[in-house]
This record gives C-alpha cells, sequence and structure tokens, in this order.
C-alpha cells in the first residue's frame, strides 16, 4: 500500500519497513523493526511529541529501545533465572552481565515483525517467537495493532499466546518530550498509583510495594518533573483491568497534554536520568541528553516470575495475554506554537 516504503536493511539484509498511519489528527510512523513508534506528530504542533531519528543505526545501537515494543518480558527478571513448574529457567542476561531485561539481547525490540494488515490509520504487526529463543520456553505468537481511531488517540493493542508456560509481558517503551524542549524538567506529571517498587542498585525491586506519599517519586497529584532520578515501577493494580486512565502528562509551553490509559498493572516511569552527557543523535541535528525524554511503559511488574505477591506474568497454553494501551493527545487552543 502506499503509506508503507522501504526504510533500511538490516546487518543481514532484511529489509525494513516505514509505515505512516493517519488519523484523528495525529501522524505517526512506524518501523517494523521493533514494532517502532519512530515518529509521532499532532496537527498543528511543529515539533515531534517522542524522541526519535531520521536515520536507522542510531536504532541498532543506542536508541535500540526507542519507540519500540519491548519484550517478551519487559524490563528486569534478577539473575536471568526464574523457575515456572518445579523447572528452572536460565535466560539471557544483557543487562549488567547478571539480570534479563527487555527479553534479553535478542527480544522483540531488535526484531523484523511482519506487516499482517495495513490500513490508512491502522497496521497489525507479527512476531513468531521460537521455543528457546534468549533462553525463554515456549513458541510464542504475538500480534500488535497500532491504530489511530480518532479525536487524537494512539492505540496500541498487543496479544499473545504460547504454547508452553512462559513469562509474558510486553511494554510500548516511547519517549515522550510534548514541549520540543531539550528536557522535560517543566513537564507536569500526574500518576494514579500509591505505592510504587523501590529498586537496589542494579534495578531490581526489593520488595513489596512503598507507598509513594513522602517521596521524591511521589506525582499523585501533578507536579512538574524537574530533573527527577525516577526510573520505577509504579504499582497501578494487582491484577489486569478494563482499560482506563492512569496518568496524565503535560507539557509546559505548547499546550499538549497526554493522557495515559491501559489494562496493565505497572507503569514504568523513566525521567531518562541516564542519558548520556553527549546526547544521542536524534532528529533535525537534535542531541538528546539527560532528561530529554519521558518514558512511560505500561506492563507488569519487574521481576514478577520470582515473586509470588507481585501480579502473575505467566502465560500458559490456552490462555491469551492481551494488553492494551492508548496514549491520548489534546492541545489547548490558547497555547502558544
Amino acid at each position: 500500500m502506499t503509506n508503507a516504503a522501504h526504510f533500511a536493511n538490516m546487518p543481514d539484509g532484511t529489509p525494513v519497513a516505514q509505515i505512516t498511519l493517519r488519523g484523528g489528527g495525529l501522524t505517526a510512523r512506524v518501523l517494523t523493526h521493533g514494532a517502532r513508534i519512530q515518529d509521532l506528530r499532532l496537527d498543528g504542533v511543529a515539533h515531534p511529541l517522542v524522541l526519535g531519528s531520521s536515520d536507522f543505526a542510531p536504532y541498532l545501537d543506542d536508541m535500540l529501545y526507542f519507540g519500540a515494543i519491548v519484550g517478551r518480558f519487559a524490563n528486569r527478571i534478577a539473575g536471568g533465572a526464574f523457575v515456572i513448574d518445579g523447572t528452572p529457567h536460565q535466560v539471557d542476561r544483557n543487562f549488567l552481565g547478571k539480570h534479563c531485561l527487555h527479553g534479553g539481547s535478542d527480544g522483540t525490540a531488535s526484531r523484523v515483525w511482519e506487516v499482517a494488515a495495513l490500513k490508512e490509520d491502522a497496521v497489525e504487526l507479527r512476531l513468531d517467537l521460537a521455543d528457546g529463543e534468549m533462553g525463554f520456553p515456549g513458541a510464542m505468537q504475538v500480534m500488535a495493532t497500532i491504530a489511530l481511531p480518532g479525536d487524537g488517540v494512539l492505540a496500541m493493542d498487543i496479544r499473545a499466546t504460547s504454547d508452553a508456560a512462559t513469562p509474558c509481558s510486553f511494554a510500548h517503551h516511547g519517549y515522550f518530550n510534548l514541549d520540543g524542549s531539550a528536557d522535560i524538567a517543566d513537564h507536569l506529571l500526574q500518576v494514579a498509583a500509591e505505592t510504587y517498587l523501590p529498586v537496589d542498585a542494579e534495578m531490581i525491586p526489593l520488595g513489596a510495594p512503598d507507598a509513594l506519599a513522602g517521596t521524591a517519586f511521589d506525582f499523585r497529584a501533578a507536579r512538574a518533573l524537574g530533573h527527577s532520578q525516577v526510573d520505577h515501577n509504579f504499582c497501578l493494580a494487582t491484577a489486569r483491568r478494563t482499560c482506563h486512565p492512569v496518568a496524565n502528562l503535560t507539557g509546559a509551553t505548547s499546550g499538549v497534554k497526554m493522557r495515559v490509559e491501559t489494562t496493565e498493572p505497572g507503569l514504568q516511569v523513566y525521567g531518562a536520568a541516564t542519558f548520556p552527557a553527549a546526547g544521542l543523535s536524534g532528529f533535525d541535528g537534535r542531541r538528546y541528553g539527560p532528561h530529554a525524554g519521558l518514558a512511560l511503559e505500561t506492563q507488569s511488574w519487574p521481576d514478577a516470575p520470582n515473586r509470588p505477591t507481585y501480579p502473575d506474568t505467566i502465560l500458559r497454553p490456552g490462555e491469551s495475554y492481551h494488553h492494551q494501551v492508548r496514549y491520548v493527545f489534546d492541545r489547548s487552543e490558547t497555547a502558544s506554537a
């Protein structure tokens, strides 16, 4: 179709397509590499709403997760190890050489997805993961629909099945900057969570959720992000629910607002504090330094396969995983461009 074009080739020659979607006042460019939102624009706003690159090379390196769907298990699994039904499993340890991050070094962010269906305002992408891939049990089929259904909505619908019991938790790993500014310190964030998961120095949860009240990460009421060191899971619920609002982000100068709605029990909030000071190569020659964008990753809780008191993340044969997330954009008519 006319809204799909060749974008680049993988190092092994596999072609990567760029798909342009339009609908509801939004234009999104999606890459089949990582089922990735490469670019997102709102009518009447000159700058992109997400961090990204016009070139392909950064997505094979420092920007691997930017805008991608990560999995088969988003976030971290301590020691890259877990036990299911008495059987131990060791998976890829791609984080600090100790832990598994986002499904391992060849997780879904680094794979080229197949276009299963395409319309002007939606694309359905498919990825098949083999049994034993990155050490995970079960042959898994993943289907992701990315759509612009109207009224400023970017919607993602992720489904998965597996022929063996396996951890399953996907997340959209986009970085948002609603002002097109150098950093997101002046953005206002509000998250509908009372508790979060404190972590150790290696970003592994310490245990049970703690209250957000009185902490540096208390965003129950909207407030400026500042140069927050936030990179934590906010506990929205103890199980998957119907899709409903969980967070709001507001740009300080553009008037652009974004509401996050999801079915998932967790929201990883990451303020990009660890981006390199020299910056990453972004759109229009920009450099993305520390705090250049905010990731709001709807997912289950990190290390859940090892934590029986956390939401259950084991997908079993005959079951279907179904994750919905909607990013809803609006712009005040009185805001400056």
